[in-house]
C-alpha cells in the first residue's frame, strides 16, 4: 500500500516537470512583459525602454531665514518678600487685610513699644533741659564769662541725650513691619497677640507688574542675546502670544548644563499673568536675508558630504553642497545651488544621475 502511494507522488512529480518544460517557452514572454508593468510607483516608458520618473520640483528663489530656538522657562514676580520684624515682641496689631494691595511704607503690623515710648518720652524731656542749659552757657561764653571747657561739658551732653533718642527712634521703628515696595499681600502666617522673633515670618509681598521670565540658552548663542533682544512665549490654557524683552544675561556659563540664565521683562500691566507659571518660550535667531533655503527631505547626506538632485534637460543631476543655518523646516545651502534651479523633493530613493525625469508639480519658495 505505501509503495503504490510512493510510485503515484513520483509519478506525478514528473508529469508536472514535463509539463513546465514544455510550456515554460511560451509563457515565459507574458512574465516579462508583466515584470516591465510593474516598475515602481511613478515610473513611465520612454522610447528605447528607459523609465521616466514623475517627480515634484521645488523652484529657488530668495528667502529670508531666521533660525528658531525654542526653550522653556518660569515666570517670576518683579520682587517679593517673605517680611518679618526686625526684632522680638508681641504683635498688638495687623493693619492689612490678606490678598490686598498696598503702597510703600504702609504699615503693615506692629509690636508693643510702650517700654520703648516710656524712654523716648524721658529722653524728649532731658533734651529740652539740655537745649536750655546749652543756651544759657553758649551767652555766658560770648561775654567771657566761663570757660570754653565748661560749655562743652554742657553742649557734649546735649548731643549725648540727642544720640539716645535717635538710639530709641531705631528701635520702635523696628517694632512696626512696613512695605518695601508696592504689591499685593499674601495669607497672614500669625495673627494679633503671638510672639515673634526676625525669624517668624508675618506675610509674603508680591510685585506682579512686569514679570521676569527666566530662561535658559546654549552658550553658542551668547554673542547674540542681548538686553533688548525681543522673545515670545506662551502659557498652558492660554492661546495668546506675549512679547517680552531681555534686560539681563547671566556673564557666567553653568558649567554643568553649558547653558546661560537670561531674563526678560513682560510689562503685565493688566496682570493677566501670575508668577510660578510655566513659559513656553521662542526666540528669532540668526537672520539671513536673500539667501537659498531648501526643505530638509530633499537634502542627501552621504559618506562623502551632502548632495540633491535637481532637474536639468529633462534629467535628475547630482549636486553635492555646503549647508549652513538649520531649522525644522529648511536648510540654508552655502555652495551648490543657484537661484532659478528646480530642486526635485519627491522620489529621492529612486532617483539617479541621469534619470529621466518628469516634473508633475513645481512649487516656488517665499
Amino acid at each position: 500500500m505505501k509503495k503504490s502511494r510512493v510510485r503515484f507522488i513520483i509519478t506525478a512529480l514528473i508529469v508536472v516537470l514535463i509539463a513546465v518544460m514544455i510550456f515554460y517557452p511560451k509563457i515565459k514572454p507574458l512574465f516579462n512583459k508583466e515584470a516591465n508593468d510593474g516598475s515602481p510607483a511613478g515610473m513611465r516608458m520612454r522610447g528605447g525602454g528607459q523609465q521616466t520618473l514623475l517627480v515634484s520640483g521645488y523652484l529657488i528663489a530668495p528667502v529670508q531665514m531666521n533660525e528658531m530656538k525654542n526653550s522653556s522657562g518660569t515666570i517670576l514676580p518683579d520682587e517679593e518678600v517673605e517680611l518679618s520684624f526686625e526684632t522680638s515682641g508681641k504683635i498688638v496689631a495687623i493693619h492689612f487685610n490678606e490678598g490686598t494691595r498696598v503702597k510703600k511704607g504702609d504699615l503693615l503690623a506692629k509690636m508693643n513699644d510702650r517700654p520703648l515710648q516710656a524712654q523716648l518720652l524721658k529722653l524728649q524731656a532731658q533734651k529740652k533741659l539740655a537745649e536750655e542749659k546749652e543756651f544759657r552757657q553758649r551767652s555766658l561764653l560770648e561775654k567771657d564769662a566761663i570757660s570754653r571747657e565748661s560749655y562743652d561739658q554742657v553742649a557734649t551732653e546735649l548731643q549725648s541725650i540727642e544720640a539716645d533718642l535717635l538710639l530709641i527712634q531705631a528701635r520702635i521703628a523696628e517694632t512696626e513691619l512696613r512695605a518695601p515696595f508696592d504689591g499685593i499681600i499674601g495669607l497672614r502666617l500669625l495673627s494679633e497677640g503671638s510672639y515673634a522673633t526676625p525669624a517668624t515670618k508675618i506675610v509674603r509681598l508680591v510685585k506682579t507688574s512686569p514679570l521676569k521670565i527666566e530662561f535658559s540658552i546654549p552658550e553658542r548663542y551668547a554673542s547674540e542675546v542681548r538686553p533688548g533682544f525681543p522673545i515670545e512665549f506662551t502659557i498652558d490654557g492660554n492661546n495668546n502670544i506675549f512679547k517680552a524683552s531681555v534686560y539681563a544675561v547671566d556673564p557666567k556659563i553653568n558649567i554643568d548644563t553649558r547653558t546661560i540664565g537670561v531674563r526678560a521683562l513682560y510689562p503685565n500691566t493688566r496682570e493677566e499673568l501670575r508668577p510660578g507659571r510655566f513659559a513656553s518660550i521662542s526666540m528669532r535667531l540668526s537672520k539671513i536675508d536673500n539667501t537659498i533655503a531648501i526643505p530638509t527631505e530633499a537634502l542627501i547626506p552621504e559618506m562623502e558630504g551632502e548632495k540633491v538632485f535637481v532637474y536639468r534637460s529633462g534629467k535628475a543631476s547630482t549636486v553635492k553642497v555646503t549647508t549652513g543655518l538649520r531649522t525644522e523646516a529648511l536648510i540654508q545651502i552655502m555652495e551648490g545651488l543657484a537661484f532659478g534651479d528646480t530642486l526635485l523633493t519627491s522620489g529621492i530613493l529612486q532617483l539617479r544621475e541621469g534619470l529621466p525625469v518628469k516634473l508633475d508639480t513645481v512649487v516656488v519658495n517665499h
